[in-house]
């Protein structure tokens, strides 16, 4: 029991001398930090200094400063231009805003170019080769060689300098003349028909009759050369007779006048006459023919 208690007080003795060391030391004493293990005594480690570094140590970049005055559309650009996109690349950069010099080549690929600091990416094409002729080479703009649906004159004279009038089909001749009359109104078609004169059946008709009161202008069909301009014996009364080449002639019927002489050049729509009922006619009317080779065809077919 002495051996025990002897025990006890030294072990207090040596407690008490352990917290007098740690107070004359400046701090608690702890047998253990707040996860269980001893804390380190010692002095507080300085605090690092980091090492300045400067820009002349660093490495030069070349094109650091290049990159950023480049903005993220114009670095697109550049590598559209690069890599060969082509134009449709152009085209859709131009339409997010960026500000583009764009030429659109033919059919040569688009090139990327300009320098840097410019505000937006150059596109340009090959140059294209300049089309020249000779001084003595001659251009012709005649109305033959250019004809368009605005153009039936050039129309009619291109189909007969291609082929004679007989050789012309239907479908390709509709259309080619103009109308003799403002207004058509069919009084009595080509064909056989009923005469209106002696009521006999059979009656060949060489022409189309067109309803229209004397003295209403009368159109040349197209462009030609007047070949008559007179009184016609045969039931015409007084007659035009135009010719436009090739074989195609017009003829105006029952005129009750006319304005123009044998050989005198008329152009398409020209008044040359006007309407009557001189003739075999039983009323003011114009009897309009066609003519190919010398026979009569359907007017029809040509207006």
């Amino acid at each position: 029991m002495l051996a025990w208690r002897t025990g006890s007080l030294h072990s207090l003795i040596r407690i008490r001398q352990l917290t007098s060391q740690a107070i004359q030391r400046g701090r608690p004493l702890t047998t253990q930090n707040a996860r269980g293990r001893r804390r380190a005594t010692g002095p507080a480690l300085e605090p690092r200094v980091s090492e300045a570094v400067t820009a002349a140590g660093r490495p030069r970049d070349l094109h650091r400063d290049a990159r950023r005055r480049r903005s993220p559309f114009r670095q697109v650009t550049e590598f559209a231009g690069a890599s060969g996109v082509g134009q449709k690349a152009g085209i859709a950069l131009a339409a997010t805003g960026l500000i583009l010099t764009v030429t659109v080549p033919a059919t040569s690929p688009l090139a990327a170019t300009g320098e840097i600091g410019s505000t937006g990416a150059v596109l340009s094409a090959s140059v294209q080769p300049e089309v020249s002729a000779a001084a003595g080479a001659k251009v012709d703009f005649s109305r033959t060689a250019v004809s368009t649906t605005g153009d039936p004159d050039g129309k009619l004279k291109q189909l007969l300098s291609a082929q004679s009038a007989g050789t012309v089909s239907r479908a390709a001749s509709a259309g080619s003349l103009g109308t003799p009359l403002d207004s058509l109104i069919t009084a009595s078609p080509f064909g056989y028909r009923v005469s209106p004169i002696t009521g006999g059946y059979g009656e060949f008709h060489r022409g189309q009759d067109f309803a229209a009161q004397c003295g209403t202008a009368v159109h040349a069909a197209a462009s030609g050369t007047v070949t008559f301009a007179g009184w016609h014996p045969f039931g015409g009364g007084n007659r035009v007779v135009i010719d436009h080449g090739n074989g195609l002639e017009t003829t105006y019927n029952h005129l009750s006048s006319f304005n123009v002489n044998v050989g005198q050049t008329v152009s398409r729509g020209d008044t040359v006459a006007l309407s009557g009922t001189t003739g075999a006619s039983t009323g003011c009317h114009l009897h309009f023919e066609v003519m190919v080779n010398g026979e009569v065809v359907d007017p029809m077919g040509w207006l």
